[in-house]
């Protein structure tokens, strides 16, 4: 074999192998082309059909909803008894002990009936919802807080409660027309209130009243037992000391003995023995007297004799 034949020869391998790789150059270029379309047209689809789904609605009466929307109430309310029940304390210049504006808030009892549909679901799957909700107080706090309401000349709760569309009953509030909102977000229901309830504004104040109330009682009384014990001390060391004395025994008292009865003379016996003396002494003539008797002693130098018939 010629050179020639040998160099046309290695050519035309050469080109067969280029041939072959060009053909599977294109044949990979082409396949991936078509793997890249297919994708695009399922990602299109799917952000299609997330498009076209929407979030399912919630109902206003689920228990899930109920038991989130107290919650929220509850919160709500603690928030700004506090806030109110802060600022009663900084304007009187005393202080609240820890945990007591809680304690107060958890004990309102809280419940929602009759919700309904206000406004239905939105495009995000929200849902606007109505019920009547109550708020049953303690007694002793709605008594306190009027006090506290009359004290600053404020107006009365159930001035407060007509103008708010608030109905009262015996110790518990209700409104209602009270609107919150429900929804899921990330896979968990969603509750959340409409703007600012009127409700909640007046139980927290009735709440940081009451609150307020009680601290100023215990302070009026912490005052006046210390005042009392710093008068107590005073009086202790002014006083004198008094020593102990010696105490005589008294001699008892004797009985007093009975007095004897007195004599009676017999009136008769002794009017007529009177009477008959002095007729006797009538009828018997006077005497002279006697004259004294002279004693005969010599070792006498004078005798003074009286004479009751001498006259001096």
């Amino acid at each position: 074999m010629s050179v020639a034949n040998i160099s046309l020869s290695k050519w035309h391998k050469v080109a067969g192998i280029g041939l072959v790789c060009g053909l599977a150059l294109a044949g990979c270029d082409r396949s991936d082309k078509e793997d890249t379309t297919e994708q695009a047209e399922l990602t299109e689809q799917e952000t299609v059909d997330a498009e076209n789904s929407v979030a399912p609605a919630i109902s206003c009466d689920d228990p899930m909803v109920q038991d989130r929307l107290k919650s929220a109430l509850k919160n709500t309310l603690n928030q700004q008894a506090q806030s109110l029940a802060a600022n009663y304390a900084n304007d009187a210049e005393i202080s609240l002990a820890n945990g007591v504006v809680s304690e107060k808030t958890n004990g309102v009892v809280i419940d929602v009936q009759n919700a309904a549909i206000l406004q239905q679901a939105n495009e995000n799957g929200m849902t606007t919802c109505q019920a009547s909700v109550s708020m049953t107080l303690p007694s002793e706090d709605l008594y306190q807080a009027s006090q506290v309401q009359a004290a600053n000349n404020q107006p009365s709760l159930q001035s407060r409660l007509a103008q708010d569309n608030i109905r009262i009953n015996n110790n518990m509030l209700v409104d209602d027309a009270f609107t919150y909102i429900v929804g899921t977000q990330g896979g968990q229901v969603r509750t959340r209130i409409a703007g600012q309830p009127a409700l909640i504004t007046v139980v927290a104040d009735v709440m940081a009243g009451s609150v307020f109330k009680t601290a100023m009682d215990e302070q009026r009384a912490q005052r006046a037992a210390e005042r009392r014990a710093t008068q107590n001390n005073d009086t202790t060391q002014t006083a004198p000391i008094r020593q102990p004395r010696t105490v005589t025994p008294v001699e008892p008292i004797r009985p007093t003995e009975p007095t004897p009865p007195p004599t009676i003379n017999k009136p008769a016996e002794n009017q007529s023995s009177s009477t008959a003396n002095t007729q006797a002494a009538a009828a018997e003539p006077s005497k002279p007297a006697t004259p004294k008797a002279v004693p005969k002693d010599e070792t006498i130098d004078m005798v003074i004799i009286e004479d009751n018939s001498a006259t001096y």
